[in-house]
């Protein structure tokens, strides 16, 4: 199947879009770091990124008249920072907000569907009216905002429409875990289907379950197996012990897979040696706030600093208690990227990178999701 993905970064959610079947006939990043990246590891061979059309491109100069019709899917993630935790919060007042540019891709190239994500505060109290301007524009792209209009005007004018929408167009709140990222990573995606194909999204379904990693933990004990560690079942967290007790009264296993812990993710890596963007860089410390990610759960989610890199999202709890920073490899390993997709610049450039990469894990999942609709549904 054909795509298009927009706002690429380094390639996470690129990649498992193409793990999940999709060509990329475009591939657009406007920052010039993360496509030196992408672009360093086309010219080595690394599976599916060799025949990446990626390239530093300002998504406004996009002409989409080529791939009218010709697409199955457009994919990607508009600039978080408009709508993060962190910043000022402007919104589609921030220049840097590029939803609008995500409709006109839908409306000029018209694809079968699309497959777009941003960051969990979306969906938050002071952004949820922008989400549903943001949903209704994107099942009706072609009604355009008038001069003057405001977003809450236009969305009122869009929902007093009676015709049948373009697109039919769903949005859920996801962690990445679930779907088999070893990171604690909440995003919003938005999932749209031509309503011509008679068919409408419907919520992912979680594939990997908190509790189904309690009952390898501290049920049965599998997990220090496959690790070759001591059976700590019963050494239960405090904040775990009442689901593990619950748990404890099954006759049988939670039917998910587990969470991916980060020990799964790392395990064969070894300790910092130096070798392909696995060296150790200095100064991790704890302070309030800032604690670290514990081996035997999910990463915090990784995260992308203006100023540097925010230590303690980026750090691991080792077995003894001290704490160090994740390696480059490391934290490619978060993200779902290969051992030989390789980062080229310093560990601060890099690590921004993959904080503001979408685990490529959450996008195959997704990927197979929408593909097997499209598959599906049949056009009407």
């Amino acid at each position: 199947m054909l795509s298009a993905e927009l706002f690429a970064g380094c390639g996470g959610l690129a990649l498992g879009l193409s793990r999940a079947g999709f060509d990329h006939a475009l591939m657009a990043e406007f920052d010039g770091d993360a496509v030196a990246t992408a672009q360093h590891n086309k010219q080595r061979g690394v599976e599916h990124v060799a025949h990446w059309p990626v390239e530093r491109t300002d998504v406004r100069d996009i002409d989409w008249e080529p791939l009218r019709g010709q697409l199955a899917v457009i994919s990607g993630g508009p600039p978080c920072q408009p709508f993060g935790i962190g910043g000022k919060k402007q919104g589609p007042d921030d220049a840097r907000d590029m939803w609008p540019q995500a409709v006109r891709a839908i409306r000029e190239a018209r694809p079968d569907g699309f497959l777009f994500e941003n960051v969990r505060n979306l969906a938050g109290p002071k952004f949820r009216g922008y989400l549903d301007w943001i949903v209704a524009h994107l099942s009706y792209p072609t009604e355009l905002r008038l001069m003057g209009e405001s977003h809450s005007e236009h969305l009122d004018r869009l929902r007093s429409l009676r015709r049948r929408p373009a697109y039919n167009v769903a949005w859920q709140v996801v962690n990445a875990a679930d779907y088999g990222a070893p990171q604690i990573r909440y995003r919003v995606l938005l999932f749209g289907l031509s309503a011509s194909r008679g068919v409408k999204p419907v919520p992912m379904t979680p594939t990997h379950s908190h509790d189904r990693l309690l009952w390898d933990q501290y049920v049965t004990g599998d997990y220090w197996k496959r690790h070759n560690l001591p059976d700590r079942s019963r050494e239960v967290p405090e904040r775990d012990k009442a689901k593990v007790f619950q748990l404890r009264g099954l006759t049988s296993a939670p039917t998910q897979q587990p969470w991916v812990t980060v020990r799964d993710a790392v395990k064969g890596l070894g300790d910092p040696n130096g070798r392909a963007n696995h060296a150790l860089q200095r100064g991790a410390k704890v302070y309030p706030g800032h604690t670290g990610s514990l081996l035997d759960r999910p990463a915090k989610a990784l995260k992308a600093g203006d100023h540097g890199v925010p230590g303690g999202e980026n750090m691991m709890v080792l077995d003894d208690g001290t704490v160090r920073y994740f390696t480059i490899r490391e934290a490619a390993r978060l993200v779902g990227l290969p051992d030989d997709y390789l980062f080229p610049r310093s560990w601060s450039e890099s690590m921004r990178q993959l904080g503001n990469a979408v685990p490529a894990q959450l996008g195959e999942s997704a990927g197979l999701w929408l593909r097997k609709l499209i598959e599906q549904a049949s056009p009407t």
